[in-house]
């Protein structure tokens, strides 16, 4: 069971090399770089990471050219701005020593770090994902947003966390959702057929608020939970109200950048 760690990446010199340093006990280290214009490149080379470049094609379909690009069949999937945690790690190699897996792909739990706290409520964990999978068997989904694996097996589920480490400040995480999850979001639904209108724009918000806030428990995670469900709620008006604009064709479809 020889694993390939591969990670997407695009002007990320400032994460890249935690990312590599985290998976180095796989057998191949693969960067698919999305033609950066700093360092990330040479970060990865220089760490011992087999780079190919790729223009960006979107987060779905980024990842499968780099799980179709590894050299082994396994694939432990990761972000530039995530880390295999030891116990993880542990967890992997264990597996690989065993020489099988008893499953076909594995979720995964995902704790995300954001201003200076890990974060274990307003529904952000633990948010399992399939990240380590037998590319034999799995196919990531093709959604420009919120892309998951499709799996025609097995699928088992590991303890040990991915850390996520995506919002540096709140201004980053402002932009974040204005500049390319609200839109990214609202494409995709408008292409499966949804429409905006007042109703949801003025009231989901309100909705996610709460539903985070207090039924997911984000109030236990201090400011920086309250933080995190109020840009949620901006980002559930921000993604109608631009839903509203496609329905109505004062925003066309081409207008929104899927890069």
């Amino acid at each position: 069971m020889k694993i390939s760690a591969v990670i997407i990446a695009g002007n990320e010199q400032r994460k890249i090399g935690e990312a590599i340093a985290s998976v180095a006990f796989a057998d191949e280290v693969l960067v698919v770089d999305s033609e950066s214009a700093d360092e990330t490149v040479s970060i990865a080379r220089a760490l011992g990471a087999k780079v190919i470049s790729q223009p960006w094609l979107g987060f779905s379909r980024q990842k499968q050219f780099a799980a179709d690009s590894a050299e082994h069949d396994w694939i432990l999937s990761i972000d530039a701005d995530e880390r295999v945690s030891p116990s993880l790690r542990r967890e992997i190699e264990s597996l690989r020593e065993a020489g099988s897996a008893k499953a076909d792909a594995f979720r995964i739990p995902r704790l995300s770090f954001y201003l200076g706290r890990a974060i274990r409520h307003c529904g952000w964990y633990p948010d399992r994902q399939v990240r380590l999978f037998n590319r034999q068997h799995c196919r990531w989904n093709g959604r420009e947003i919120h892309e998951s694996v499709d799996v025609d097996g097995t699928v088992g589920t590991l303890a040990g966390d991915i850390h996520h480490y995506s919002v540096d400040d709140s201004s980053h995480h402002h932009r974040m959702i204005g500049e390319r999850y609200a839109p990214l979001a609202a494409l995709a639904d408008f292409r499966e057929g949804r429409k905006g209108g007042i109703f949801k724009t003025v009231f989901s918000p309100v909705a996610t608020f709460l539903r985070n806030y207090i039924l997911k428990g984000g109030i236990a995670d201090g400011l920086p939970g309250f933080s995190i469900c109020w840009f949620s709620a901006h980002h559930s008006f921000l993604k109608n109200l631009i839903l509203w604009e496609l329905s109505t064709g004062l925003r066309k479809p081409e207008d929104i950048h899927t890069s």
